[in-house]
């Protein structure tokens, strides 16, 4: 299953950005709205950012920019979602068994009996085979 951003949501993270309104956003305001949100960016780091991300190189980001970096970011979660599934799908057979995951938290230093595990899986098995697909996985950790 594949999460499909539109570009509605891409619309809304450019607004958020964009203080003065011109479709674009600037370093100073980079900097400004992540400081809102518990971020912290120095002006020449902003700067940089921007300049890393800017495809048209008027020194801003637009609409497209945005999708670019946020699609990179689900490319990223994605790669490092599929490393976790590996972890505890050890036998390589494209799940996670009540077997396989007692076996990894076992590793992670929890004690639990199959049947525990049996359980812990019926929560996420949205089809009922007694098994966590790749695709229930990442439902699973969203």
């Amino acid at each position: 299953m594949e999460i499909v951003k539109s570009g509605a949501q891409y619309d809304r993270v450019l607004s958020y950005f964009d203080e003065d309104g011109d479709g674009k956003i600037s370093p100073s305001e980079l900097r400004n709205r992540l400081g809102l949100i518990g971020g912290e960016l120095q002006q020449a780091e902003a700067e940089a950012a921007v300049e890393s991300l800017d495809s048209d190189g008027d020194g801003l980001l637009c609409v497209g920019d945005i999708e670019r970096l946020l699609e990179v970011g689900e490319e990223e979660k994605l790669k490092d979602l599929k490393e976790a599934f590996a972890l505890y799908d050890s036998e390589g057979c494209g799940f996670i068994t009540p077997k396989n995951l007692k076996k990894m938290l076992r590793k992670l230093g929890e004690r639990k009996s199959t049947e525990e595990c049996k359980m812990m899986i019926r929560r996420f098995d949205l089809n009922g085979d007694g098994l966590i697909s790749f695709e229930e996985f990442q439902i699973m950790m969203a």
